[in-house]
């Protein structure tokens, strides 16, 4: 298996991050910091992976690239 890419985005309403992989089906958690949830993404991707008819085969380390996003806005007067 190739690198495990998590996308991790803020969500300011919450004031938490939430994490989901399209390479991990099921991967879905949160954390109120980046740190956090990156201290608890390979542990649940552990699990989750444990799980599959694949993790019989052979075990290795996968790495895993979280990506982290943040959105905001500015209030500006721009002159025409």
């Amino acid at each position: 298996m190739s690198t495990i890419v998590v996308r991790a985005t803020w969500d300011p309403e919450a004031s938490y991050w939430i994490a989901e992989s399209p390479d991990v089906p099921g991967l879905a958690t949160g954390a109120a910091t980046l740190n956090e949830l990156a201290a608890k993404i390979p542990g649940i991707i552990q699990d989750l992976l444990e799980g599959t008819e694949a993790s019989k085969v052979t075990e290795t380390e996968i790495p895993i690239e979280i990506i982290a996003s943040i959105s905001t806005k500015v209030r500006a007067h721009v002159g025409a």
